[in-house]
């Protein structure tokens, strides 16, 4: 793996040991940043499965300012840490330790606002209505945000969670990627 585009393009992303992560391919990280950004202005993003952190990584390189973090794998968060060491981005991250859900009410806790949602739990074990729900309940997508999700794509989402609606939807194998904005009030 490695970093696509910004200030840290071409450097070496690694991944976490073992089989406890599926790793987002370089194919659909491009489709990703290609759909919502392809570059930011500044921002703050939350990565609610971190993984070895290439998409929080790829984001500070194109602009984001501030990623926060999050996986429960030991093996993951010490890939994530040698990850921002290695591409000089750890300034710009925070990361726990921690469950989704237990990271959402705590970041819910301090009025946490974010610009980019990313998503992208193990495909068998995802409680991912309940987090978007969670999510769109406590205002924690800025209103000029986005949320990706990544997801098996015999999961079907709804179309909207609260005040969240579902903008466009891509599929790539048993990937699906769905993105969902703030729905604007008339």
């Amino acid at each position: 793996m490695r970093v696509i585009s910004g200030k840290q393009k071409g450097l070496h992303i690694k991944a976490v040991p073992g089989q406890s992560t599926r790793p987002t391919t370089d194919k659909v990280k491009e489709s990703i940043f290609n759909i919502v950004g392809p570059y930011f202005d500044g921002g703050t993003m939350l990565d609610l499965y971190g993984g070895s952190g290439s998409i929080s990584i790829e984001a500070l390189s194109r602009g984001m300012n501030k990623a926060i973090i999050v996986d429960r794998d030991r093996k993951a968060i010490e890939t994530i840490y040698t990850n921002l060491k290695n591409c000089k981005l750890e300034g710009r991250a925070e990361v726990f330790r921690t469950e989704s859900i237990r990271a959402l009410k705590a970041l819910q806790k301090k009025q946490s606002q974010f610009h980019f949602i990313f998503l992208d739990p193990p495909y068998q074990k995802h409680r991912l209505h309940d987090e978007l729900a969670f999510i769109a309940e406590h205002n924690i997508l800025a209103v000029d945000g986005m949320i990706v999700v990544e997801h098996a794509s015999s999961v079907a989402l709804n179309d909207t969670y609260g005040g969240l609606r579902k903008i466009r939807e891509e599929q790539y194998g048993d990937t699906t990627i769905t993105i969902y904005t703030h729905e604007l009030e008339e």
